[in-house]
C-alpha cells in the first residue's frame, strides 16, 4: 500500500484532487464575489458601500461583533479552565456540549433564543416588567453571536492548559510568589495564544453569522440591521451587486484575520 501511494501517478492525483477542490469550492466562490462587485464599475461599488444603511450595517456588526467576542475570550477562557483544572460530575458531559453551537443549524439557535427570551417567555416577560427588551434588539443579537462561537476559545485555550507544565507553577509557588502573581505572569502568557486566536476565529464567525440573527433581529437600519441580514436583503430585492459590495468589506475582513492568525501561529512555533 505504501509503494502504490509513493507512485509518481497516485501523488499526482492526490495533488490535483485537492487542488480542484479547493479551486472549486474556494477560490471560484470568492473571485465570484469580487467580481460581482465590481461589475458595473467602481463607480457603482462605491455607491453602494456608501449607502447610509449599508455602511451603518457593517457598522454595528463589527461594534456588536467585538462585543461578543469580548464575551466570549472571557467565558471561553473560564470555562476551558474549569474543563482542565477541576473535577466534578457530569464534566464529560459539559465537555460534549461545547461543540454543541457546531452541531445545530444555526436557525435553530436563533429558535431557542426567541423561544427563551422572546416577549412571550417568562424570561422574556420578566425583562420587558423592568422595562429592558432582548429579542429584536441588540442583546438579542450579541447572544446570538456568542452562541454560535461559543466553541472557539474554549477548544483554542485547552490544549494549552493541557500542555502547561505544573513544575513551572510550582517553582513560583517555592520562591513565594501569590496565586495571583503565577497567574497573571506563568499561566495567562501561556494561555494568551490560544485565547487571542480562538477570540479571532470568534471575531471573523461573528462578522458573518445570518442564521440564528436573521431571527432574533429587529432589521432596523442603523439600530439591529446587521450586515448578513442587509445582505440577503438586497439579493431578494434583485441588488446583487450591493450585495456583492457589502459581503467583500466582512471578506476581506475575515482574510485579514485569518492572517493574522496565521502569523501569530508561525510566531509561536519559532519561539
Amino acid at each position: 500500500m505504501n509503494t502504490l501511494l509513493r507512485h509518481k501517478g497516485w501523488t499526482w492525483g492526490f495533488r490535483t484532487t485537492i487542488l480542484l477542490y479547493f479551486v472549486v469550492l474556494i477560490v471560484l466562490p470568492i473571485l465570484g464575489v469580487y467580481y460581482n462587485s465590481f461589475s458595473l464599475g467602481f463607480g457603482n461599488f462605491a455607491e453602494s458601500v456608501s449607502d447610509p444603511i449599508a455602511w451603518k450595517s457593517v457598522l454595528l456588526t463589527l461594534k456588536l461583533a467585538v462585543i461578543a467576542t469580548v464575551i466570549n475570550v472571557l467565558l471561553g477562557t473560564m470555562i476551558a479552565w474549569v474543563l482542565i483544572r477541576y473535577q466534578f460530575p457530569g464534566k464529560a458531559l459539559l465537555n460534549s456540549l461545547v461543540d454543541l453551537p457546531f452541531a445545530l443549524p444555526t436557525a435553530v439557535g436563533g429558535l431557542m433564543i426567541l423561544l427563551l427570551l422572546g416577549p412571550g417567555s417568562l424570561i422574556g416577560g420578566m425583562a420587558e416588567a423592568l422595562g429592558f427588551e432582548i429579542v429584536f434588539h441588540q442583546p438579542a443579537i450579541v447572544i446570538a453571536m456568542v452562541f454560535v462561537t461559543f466553541p472557539f476559545v474554549i477548544r483554542a485555550v485547552q490544549p494549552l492548559l493541557e500542555e502547561l507544565d505544573a513544575s513551572e507553577e510550582e517553582a513560583a509557588y517555592t520562591m513565594g510568589a501569590t496565586r495571583s502573581r503565577v497567574f497573571w505572569q506563568v499561566i495567562l502568557p501561556s494561555m494568551s495564544p490560544g485565547m487571542i486566536s480562538g477570540g479571532m476565529l470568534a471575531f471573523s464567525r461573528a462578522l458573518a453569522e445570518f442564521g440564528a440573527v436573521v431571527l432574533v433581529a429587529g432589521n432596523i437600519p442603523g439600530r439591529t440591521l446587521v450586515s448578513s441580514v442587509f445582505i440577503f436583503g438586497e439579493v431578494e430585492s434583485d441588488n446583487p451587486v450591493g450585495a456583492a459590495a457589502v459581503s467583500i468589506i466582512l471578506l476581506t475582513l475575515s482574510f485579514l484575520i485569518l492572517w493574522l492568525i496565521n502569523m501569530l501561529q508561525m510566531r509561536g512555533r519559532r519561539a
